[in-house]
């Protein structure tokens, strides 16, 4: 690892909403744009495929869900992906066809239980196409509760490549430290923190954990204008009076000492490219391995629970 180096593209976009068509014809251009530039790990925005409903209350209140609200979520469910699926394969054959390495967040259709459930997730492509792995985010965050279900330690994935082990938390998921530290301790490189959150605040947390982490840190959030939104959605009123730019941006690439190799990009959709070199992880790790020598596992020790946790466990009889 400490001889390789990558050129990282992390992209700033959006579809139009709930609309798997379009996300995927963007991810397509942006694919292409991001090999032309030579990048050989291309990293999409939070449920890029198909958005990230900003905005929208799905018609829920405490103690009451409208009518039309339940309009809008079976639409969302409806452009959600299965996984693997077609979508899968579509994504594959782009990245196969550029040879990339390919992080992409969807909304994920649970296809082993009610069928109904959504999950907000990471995928990760390989240059072959395949699908390496994905990973479920652990713990929606406020409203978010309604739309998609919290996933477990089965997918806190991480993924060997010749440049090094990435892997990704999303979003506020990067404010649990312990999330942060089961990832450390898998001996991760370059952390994929795919988000909604535009504000200024995200830009300390990212920097942070590049230096908490000692690791690549790349975010990517969406650009995302009202006239993105489909006018006929059911509760398109939550949004009628809101500012025409409903996020902003930000994404940026920060080095393993906090430093930016990308500074953040806002108000336009657009690509970042640094070209990481992975000797720079090793390096920084010379005075602060939080996992390693800077680490005291005879005053805290962290247990983490991969086990996959089904919704309904069936038994068959004994043998």
């Amino acid at each position: 690892m400490s001889g390789q180096k990558v050129r990282a593209a992390v992209i700033q976009s959006a579809p139009m909403l709930f609309d798997k068509s379009s996300a995927l014809d963007k991810l397509s251009i942006w694919a292409a744009r991001a090999a032309e530039q030579g990048a050989g790990l291309v990293v999409f925005p939070e449920v890029f495929v198909p958005g990230y409903p900003r905005g929208l209350s799905m018609g829920a209140r405490v103690g009451s869900r409208s009518a039309e609200g339940r309009l809008d979520w079976a639409r969302y469910w409806e452009s959600a992906i299965n996984v693997p699926g077609a979508e899968c394969r579509q994504i594959g054959a782009l990245a196969r066809q550029h040879r990339l390495h390919l992080a992409v967040g969807v909304v994920e259709r649970d296809t082993e239980y009610s069928r109904a459930t959504l999950y907000n997730t990471i995928l990760y492509f390989g240059p072959d196409g395949s699908l390496l792995g994905k990973h479920r985010k652990l713990v929606p965050t406020g409203s978010e509760r309604l739309l998609w279900g919290q996933g477990d330690g089965s997918t806190l994935t991480v993924i060997d490549t010749p440049f090094g082990r990435i892997g990704g938390l999303i979003c506020w998921e990067n404010y649990m430290p312990l999330a942060r530290t089961a990832m450390y301790a898998k001996g991760i490189d370059i952390l994929l923190t795919p988000t909604a959150d535009a504000r200024e605040t995200w830009q300390s947390t990212i920097r942070h954990i590049a230096c908490e982490g000692r690791c690549y840190v790349l975010s990517s959030n969406q650009y995302v204008t009202k006239d993105m939104y489909p006018q006929d959605l059911a509760c398109y009123d939550d949004i009628a009076a809101d500012e025409a730019t409903l996020c902003n941006g930000g994404s940026a690439i920060v080095d393993p000492l906090g430093n930016y190799a990308a500074p953040p990009l806002y108000d336009e959709e657009g690509m970042l490219l640094a070209d990481l070199d992975m000797a720079k992880v090793v390096q920084s790790r010379y005075d602060f391995d939080a996992v390693g020598h800077y680490s005291r596992p005879d005053v805290f020790q962290l247990y983490v629970n991969e086990a996959k946790q089904p919704g309904v466990t069936r038994l068959t009889g004994q043998e």
